[in-house]
């Protein structure tokens, strides 16, 4: 057996260390390799396809590059640490540090090799599938059809051959095999009681307490001015919480009798507090990149959902007519003709309504402000099946959007209703009222009164006009398509809430997917960090389990300890994730004025429920090979 086949044969006898980092690597590569399917598409080469896309990928690629050379490096410093034993016995048998850092180089370079290959493998497997996903996402005319990629595997093989390449050199380079009779005693060296001081403890309570305070208080743009601070307070917190405040608590819980001697709880908690020092940086790192994953997934589809969902209630018809100012009553007949003409050339079925709009003069400002008939009204709400309206004689009711503002952050109800409304004879109406409704027909606000009262309202100050049509019958495309048609060929003054949405969506697409594909990459390595660290003191455990199971500890008690000590370390850092998360969007949902809560729930249990399955996976792993070797 020569020294190139020791290398591979040792991997294989290390696999189970070596699964997860192999596994996640081949991860990074298959994404990198999707990105590279479509960025080197003929769609986009030949132009056809929105450029956004092309940068973003192109950002993107590089992320995931970046971060998969510090991935890696981190993944094989835990490999290292957790074979010190192996090295010294290595040198013992006469190896030198030349023969150990070649063996590591030529370790990390097969398992590159063979990570570059399987990713490249699944990502032509699964390449088709995620075209259609992407084709969807993008919104974009032309079709993503397979190709063979040749460039894109050329491109992520010679990268990640290259990364791969840069870590065994620079891992061989840095390694330090110590003393031999330290590396030979490995993790039996006694590292003392891990002590926890009170003052840093209350510190971090309260950082974190300031931090999530501050960016829930505050609102508006005062969130884009706090958020620096409030990151960097929560993350110094986060990091002295697992240092310090979680050592602390499982001290105060050892002096607890009364927990600590309850059945198997001193077994659970008799070297927590070592595995909770000694994972501490690993902790932290998984919360904060698990904070950043969803952060990123829930900003990006809280926004879209924010841009979406406000153009639907701000304009509820599907085409909306708004004529200029100078415009003449036969210019504005043409163009009520020509819409038709083009929503009955997409073969659309829709109703229409037009009304006039007068604005008076009233005591609320300086400026008119409209007010509307209740039949008119009542035409326009019964397009979108809107509640009616029918104010008394001598009654005004306040009508706006949800969320109308006005110049200073003023909702219009807080001006109109401490206004009235002035008729001929000199008699002023008090509104009784405010109303919320999608019926916007005023910029903001404005005032719904009765037929009758409507005729002895005083001289107009401005008159203007408004149309609009609701569809009956029509598919998506048709919409859109007529949409299109008609801002471009009526002079822009038709809002086509289909075709705007679908604009939208279009140059938002990329980003969405783009930051769908980063976050799980990084939620996927801080999956990945976890089983490394899990995995790293299994031989530890092990040692422990057996010489307990000497004096009594029977199998269902074993498996009760392991599964309880398992999910604290498992889910320590990813329940801080959550509430750093929850607490992230909270903070957008405020800068933004939008209520957010059900896309953060949808994104947060999302990971929540991945994560769940994935501690299962683990959990079952670990505790067989535990059992497999005590009993």
């Amino acid at each position: 057996m020569n020294f190139r086949q020791f290398a591979f044969r040792n991997v294989l006898r290390n696999k189970r260390l070596y699964i997860a980092y192999f596994l996640s690597s081949m991860f990074t590569v298959m994404v990198f390799f999707t990105f590279a399917i479509f960025a080197f598409h003929p769609a986009f080469s030949e132009g056809s396809v929105n450029k956004y896309a092309i940068f973003g990928m192109a950002v993107a690629g590089g992320i995931i590059y970046i971060f998969s050379f510090f991935f890696i490096l981190y993944s094989m410093s835990s490999f290292l640490q957790s074979r010190k034993k192996e090295f010294g016995l290595l040198i013992t048998l006469g190896a030198s540090d030349k023969q150990i850092r070649l063996m590591v180089f030529l370790e990390n370079i097969l398992i590159g090799f063979f990570a570059t290959a399987g990713g490249i493998l699944i990502g032509l497997v699964f390449a088709k599938s995620i075209l259609l996903i992407a084709e969807n996402i993008l919104i974009i005319d032309e079709s993503l059809d397979f190709y063979f990629p040749a460039l894109a595997i050329v491109v992520t093989f010679v990268s990640f051959i290259f990364l791969f390449f840069c870590i065994s050199v620079l891992v061989a380079f840095i390694l330090r095999t110590n003393k031999l009779v330290d590396l030979i005693k490995g993790d039996k060296q006694s590292k003392g009681e891990p002590k926890a001081s009170i003052v840093l403890s209350i510190l971090a309570v309260f950082l974190l307490i300031a931090g999530y305070g501050t960016a829930l208080y505050v609102k508006g743009a005062s969130v884009v001015f706090v958020m620096i601070p409030v990151i960097i307070v929560v993350t110094l917190g986060t990091y002295i919480l697992f240092t310090q405040l979680s050592v602390y608590c499982i001290r105060l819980m050892k002096k607890n009798k009364s927990i600590f001697w309850r059945k198997t709880n001193m077994l659970l908690f008799g070297d927590l507090s070592f595995r909770m020092k000694d994972n501490a940086r690993t902790f932290f790192m998984v919360a904060i990149i698990s904070t950043v994953a969803f952060s990123a997934i829930g900003s990006l589809y809280g926004f879209q959902s924010y841009l979406t969902k406000g153009i639907k209630e701000i304009n509820p018809y599907t085409y909306t007519y708004s004529p200029f100012l100078d415009d003449s009553e036969e210019i504005i007949e043409q163009d009520i003709q020509q819409i038709n003409s083009i929503i009955e050339e997409e073969k659309i079925d829709t109703e229409m309504e037009e009304a006039e709009l007068v604005y008076f003069d009233t005591t609320a400002e300086e400026s008119s402000v409209l007010i509307v008939k209740a039949s008119d009204y009542n035409r326009f709400a019964a397009l979108i099946s809107e509640k009616e309206l029918h104010p008394e004689e001598n009654e005004a009711i306040v009508v706006e959007q949800s969320d109308a503002v006005i110049t200073g952050g003023q909702k219009a109800s807080d001006i109109l209703m401490t206004s009235s409304v002035q008729l001929e004879n000199g008699q002023e109406i008090q509104p009784s009222k405010t109303v919320e409704s999608a019926v916007g027909l005023g910029i903001t606000g404005y005032y719904v009164v009765n037929d009758s009262t409507y005729t002895e309202l005083g001289t107009p100050g401005r008159t203007d006009f408004t149309a609009a049509w609701n569809v009956l019958d029509g598919n998506d495309n048709q919409l859109i398509e007529a949409g299109r048609k008609l801002e471009d060929q009526v002079e822009h003054k038709v809002f086509a809430v289909d075709y705007n949405l679908y604009e939208i969506n279009k140059a938002y697409g990329p980003i969405l997917f783009i930051g769908l594909f980063i976050g799980i990459v990084f939620f996927v390595s801080a999956g990945s960090f976890l089983y490394f660290r899990l995995f790293t003191d299994i031989d530890g455990e092990k040692r422990k389990f057996q010489s307990i199971a000497k004096i009594g500890l029977t199998q269902s008690e074993l498996k009760k300890v392991v599964n309880r000590q398992v999910a604290i370390l498992f889910f320590s850092p990813i329940v801080v994730a959550l509430v750093h998360g929850a607490v992230a969007l909270t903070a957008l949902s405020r800068l933004f004025n939008y209520n957010l809560t059900v896309e953060s729930a949808l994104v947060l249990g999302s990971f929540a429920v991945i994560q769940v399955l994935y501690f299962l996976v683990v959990r079952f792993i670990y505790v067989k090979n535990v059992i497999r070797t005590v009993f």
